[in-house]
């Protein structure tokens, strides 16, 4: 019986270290770029929303649950954004966001991590990983990540043989509490 009550007290320790921040979508950015008939095609989406559980001294208690509009998607040209909203591509009339939501965080190096988590597109789930530096600004976490996905996996652009399959991602996320 101790024992068990030494163990939940360790654990709501861990809980009550861990603070809770919110994205700050104004000031972070998420970006892509992606390779169609040769030339890179780069772009933004917006619209971050969710939750950032975060401990500096207890990275590996680090919880992501968060979402993108799918249709803030901008590429600077308004023709091919609205290409991008249809049903071949994010279909955002139907899946209006894009989720992550992490199942592990381990600590790679100091200010740096690997995170692994379920990325969500569409009605597509998989588990994807990948490394992220985080720091601090004002006593507020930054995050700054960059990794590649395969759009054929979360079926966005169908088979189209001019666009690459690898789309780069990078990630500069601004926090608050």
């Amino acid at each position: 019986m101790r024992n068990h009550l030494i163990l939940i007290l360790l654990l709501s320790s861990v809980c009550v270290l861990a603070q809770v921040y919110t994205p700050l979508s104004a000031s972070s950015r998420v970006s892509f770029k992606i390779k169609n008939f040769g030339t890179a095609v780069e772009g933004t989406m917006s619209g971050l929303k969710g939750t950032i559980r975060f401990d500096v001294s207890n990275i590996s208690t680090t919880v992501f649950d968060v979402t993108l509009d799918a249709n803030t998607i901008d590429t600077g040209i308004n023709m091919r954004d609205n290409h991008l909203r249809k049903k071949d591509y994010f279909d955002v009339a139907t899946y209006p966001s894009i989720r992550f939501v992490s199942t592990k965080v381990l600590a790679t190096n100091a200010g740096e991590a690997k995170v692994t988590g379920t990325l969500t597109i569409k009605k597509t789930s998989k588990e994807i990983t990948f490394p992220f530096k985080y720091t601090q600004l004002n006593g507020l976490p930054q995050f700054t990540a960059e990794f590649t996905v395969n759009r054929r996996d979360f079926n966005v652009g169908g088979s189209s043989m001019t666009m690459s399959d690898d789309v780069k991602i990078v990630l500069n996320v601004s926090t608050l509490k």
